[in-house]
Order: C-alpha cells, then sequence, then structure tokens
C-alpha cells in the first residue's frame, strides 16, 4: 500500500508556492536523491547480491549521466528488480495538479496539458487544488508480447468524438500509460518482443520527449525516466529492434548470472525465503546449499542444453525449495527432528526443474529432459565430492564403506536405518562437515547419502535403482 502523504503537505497552489517546493526533472530528482544516499553510504540497492563491482557502477554512473537504460542479460539475472529498485531514488511524495480534467499528474509549476494550463491561469493561486503522488505508483512496467500502440502510447477515444470533441484536440485522446507515467519511470520489459510500430513510438519519445497519436496535431513534452530488459540472444538478432531506438536508448547494463558458488548460494536463500525453524525445523547441511547451486551451474555449462535461453536464477530457487519441503515431508510421517536433506530429496527435482530448462536440440542427441537432469545432477555432486576430497580427505569415511557391503537409501527411509552402515564413526566427519554428523542421526544420514553419490558420480561404486529406492554396492569401490 502506498504511504499516505503527511496531513502538513500543502493542499493548493499558494500553500506550494509558499512552501518553497522547486519544480524538477524526474531525472534530476533521481539524481538528487541517489547523490544524498550515496553521500550517507546508505544501501543503494537492497537485496542484489554479486553486483557490487560490475553492475551497480555502471547503474550509478548511468543515473549520474540522466540517462535512460537498458537492461541486457541472460533470464533470472534480476533485471527486473534493478528496475523496480530505482524507484526508491524518487521523491516520497510528488505535488500535481487535482483536476478531474487532467489525464495525468501534471506540474502545478509547468503544466504540459490545456487542461493543466488553463486551471492555473484561469483561477486563484488558493484556488487551485494541489494533491500528492505516492513514490510506489510512480513506477509502472509492461511486458511487451501483445502490447499495443494505444496501450502505451494512446488512441483517439471514439467516446469522446461521438460526444462532440474535435478529434484534432487533446481532449479526444485516450492517453497510454506512459504519457500517464508522466514524471514518473517506465519500464519495458523484453524489448525485442515489442511490436515495430511501438518501437517507433517509443523512438519518439525518447528522441522529442513528446507524444504523437495518429499524426494528428497534439503533442507536448513527456517527463519520464524509460527503462528496457532484452535477452542479448534475442536484442543482438538481425531485425528485432530497430536501429533509432537502439542508438537513443542512453546505457547498456549488462547483468550476469553469481560468478562463485557461494554468491549464488546466498541468492537462492535469500529469494528462497524458507522457514527453517517452526514444529518441524530444518537443517540444511552446506554441502547440499552447494550440490543444489552447483546443480545450476553445472546446467549453464551443459551442451545438453540451450545456453542462448539460459538457466535463471528461479531454478536455483525452485530447487532449493523442493529439497527442504522434502525433508520436511519426510520428518512429518517418520516423526524426526530436525529434517535434513539427502541427496535422495533431489530425486524430486523433476517437478521443479523441467519446466525451466530448455535442450538443445543439436546437443542433447535425443537425450530426454530427465536424462539431462539427471546428468547434471550427477556431474554437480561429483565435482563437489572431488572438492571435499581434496579439502578434507575423505580416505578414513571411504574405507569405512570399502567393505563390500550393500545400501540402501531414499528419501522415505528413516534416519535410524542409516545407523548399521557404520560401526564406527571416523573422526574425520567432525572436520569434513559443518555440521555435527557424528551424533545427530538425522545429518549422519544426509553425510552417508553424500559420500555415497559422490563414489557412485566419481565411478568408484555401483548403484541401482528401483521402485524409488536406491541400492549402493561397494563392492565396486577401489
Amino acid at each position: 500500500m502506498p504511504s499516505p502523504p503527511p496531513v502538513d503537505l500543502p493542499k493548493n497552489l499558494a500553500e506550494l508556492r509558499a512552501s518553497g517546493w522547486r519544480s524538477r526533472t524526474v531525472k534530476d530528482e533521481v539524481r538528487g536523491n541517489f547523490l544524498r544516499l550515496l553521500a550517507e553510504g546508505g544501501e543503494l540497492f537492497p537485496g542484489i547480491v554479486g553486483y557490487d563491482d560490475t553492475v551497480i557502477p555502471e547503474i550509478n554512473i548511468a543515473l549520474l549521466a540522466g540517462h535512460d537504460m537498458l537492461f541486457l542479460g541472460e533470464k533470472g539475472q534480476a533485471k527486473s528488480r534493478l528496475m523496480r529498485l530505482l524507484a526508491r531514488f524518487l521523491d516520497e511524495h510528488l505535488p500535481y495538479l487535482d483536476d478531474p480534467a487532467i489525464p495525468f499528474h501534471d506540474d502545478p509549476y509547468q503544466p504540459i496539458s490545456r487542461a493543466g494550463r488553463r486551471l492555473v491561469a484561469d483561477r486563484d493561486p488558493a484556488a487551485v487544488p494541489i494533491a500528492w503522488w505516492p513514490r510506489e505508483e510512480r513506477y509502472a512496467e509492461r511486458l511487451a508480447p501483445g502490447t499495443k500502440f494505444a496501450d502505451i502510447i494512446g488512441e483517439i477515444d471514439p467516446g469522446k468524438l461521438a460526444g462532440g470533441t474535435s478529434m484534432a484536440s487533446e481532449e479526444s485522446l485516450h492517453f497510454g500509460l506512459i504519457p500517464r507515467m508522466h514524471r514518473g519511470i517506465f519500464a519495458m520489459n523484453e524489448l525485442p518482443e515489442l511490436d515495430e510500430l511501438v518501437q517507433v513510438g517509443m523512438f519518439n519519445i525518447l528522441e522529442e520527449r513528446d507524444v504523437q497519436i495518429r499524426g494528428y496535431p497534439v503533442k507536448f513534452d513527456i517527463d519520464v525516466m524509460l527503462l528496457f530488459s532484452a535477452n542479448p540472444a534475442t536484442y543482438n538478432r538481425s531485425g528485432k529492434v530497430i536501429p533509432q531506438l537502439k542508438d537513443r536508448i542512453g546505457a547498456v547494463i549488462h547483468t550476469h548470472y553469481p560468478r562463485e558458488r557461494d554468491l549464488g548460494v546466498r541468492v537462492a536463500e535469500q529469494e528462497a525465503g524458507i522457514e527453517m525453524g517452526g514444529e518441524w525445523p530444518v537443517v540444511l547441511p552446506y554441502f547440499m546449499r552447494e550440490i543444489l547451486e552447483q546443480i545450476t551451474i553445472s546446467a549453464r555449462k551443459s551442451k545438453f542444453i540451450d545456453q542462448q535461453s539460459g538457466v535463471s536464477a528461479r531454478f536455483s530457487i525452485a530447487n532449493l525449495r523442493t529439497a527442504v519441503a522434502s525433508a520436511r515431508q519426510r520428518a512429518v510421517r517418520l516423526g524426526e527432528r530436525p529434517a535434513v536433506p539427502r541427496i535422495s530429496d533431489l530425486g524430486h527435482l523433476y517437478a521443479s526443474s523441467l519446466g525451466k530448462l530448455e535442450l538443445d536440440l543439436m546437443g542433447s542427441h535425443q537425450m530426454g529432459e530427465r536424462q539431462v537432469l539427471d546428468a547434471v545432477v550427477a556431474e554437480a555432486i561429483g565435482t563437489v565430492f572431488e572438492e571435499y576430497v581434496e579439502r578434507h580427505g575423505l580416505d578414513e569415511i571411504a574405507k569405512v564403506f570399502g567393505e563390500g557391503v550393500k545400501v540402501e537409501v531414499g528419501d522415505g527411509v528413516p534416519s535410524a536405518a542409516y545407523e548399521g552402515i557404520l560401526a564406527e564413526v571416523p573422526a574425520v566427519w567432525e572436520k569434513a562437515f559443518e555440521v555435527n554428523a557424528s551424533r545427530d542421526p538425522a545429518i549422519r544420514a544426509s553425510c552417508i547419502e553424500f559420500i555415497l553419490a559422490g563414489l557412485y558420480a566419481t565411478e568408484r561404486i555401483s548403484r541401482l535403482q528401483q521402485h524409488g529406492h536406491t541400492i549402493y554396492d561397494t563392492k565396486g569401490f577401489r
């Protein structure tokens, strides 16, 4: 909900003039508030992780330069969130002429509408009503597919013409989103999917800062900051965006996926918003967090997946939620506390993953979606396992699993069932994992599954999957 304006704000033009309020363009307003926050040392883009040395500095410079911006990057790189966050550099409330005949939030000092100019010229300043536009309502965005010229620019209103209004007058127009965001911020998502006619209208606003509808002589200056987002694969394709529009966009901000796995883990946990406490608390071992994020990293490198489409951060977020949900379901059914996600919980990732991956039809060689995901998950487990072997030396643990036994695991197997696997827990448990694997059965079960899956992923033991259960045969260990 927008915050209501303070009761002591001016309510008419005379009071507004007496208050000392000054009019400024939306870009000057954004620049001024940005500089104030920058000088105060506050957080400029809350919730944005991994862009401190790359994306954020470029946005800062673009704001100071007064540029309209294009955010160019693959899906799930926080492009929309960054655009929405720019609204925090607007004033908390902005005065406008409060009259139903005025089609948008006109500047009391410099009205651009005919009705606004007439109101200011004909009335005593004390009789010119002023209202206040909250910051939260001064940002609007639109998804390009299906957007028509009338939606964002405007159209002749047949109803008004039928009522006797002249076709050449301003009053005959129905204004779209951009004119209605006069003195605000407007964002267009997926720019390359915008119809060429609408792109021409956007180009005219970027070039001349005016609106022309159907060629009629109704023109006025629009004060708006324009933002765009696009995927490089479509934006750089010839003919998708008219050259004149590209040329008028002041700055291109290139986004990217997290460049370090730990940053990806932070992003996923922040955005997943999972409650780990409550009646059925969850303990998520860090190696499971690493594996879940490594699955995303491996998918972004896989030759079986269309890399032009990208693998969104939403892939990581959905998989994290699924793994935790599977563990919590097991805990409730078996009466175990805490719930601890295991490798076997990754068997439920098909539901949360497959809709977010697009196969490369040339590289997948007729592999099905599930086969591709299985290969990506196996690679991720192997990668993280090898790191743990190198970092901690798991030889002592590996020897325990080299005694020629068969181990059955699964997302529904009680943690106590894993107790018989280890007659004696090696001391290396304590240093290899950040959780106390030597004491808690549920955590130990998760660690055991990680080691077994890692041994299989590195081709040291065999595995048989059937009826939702997995049997590891440690006779193959070498």
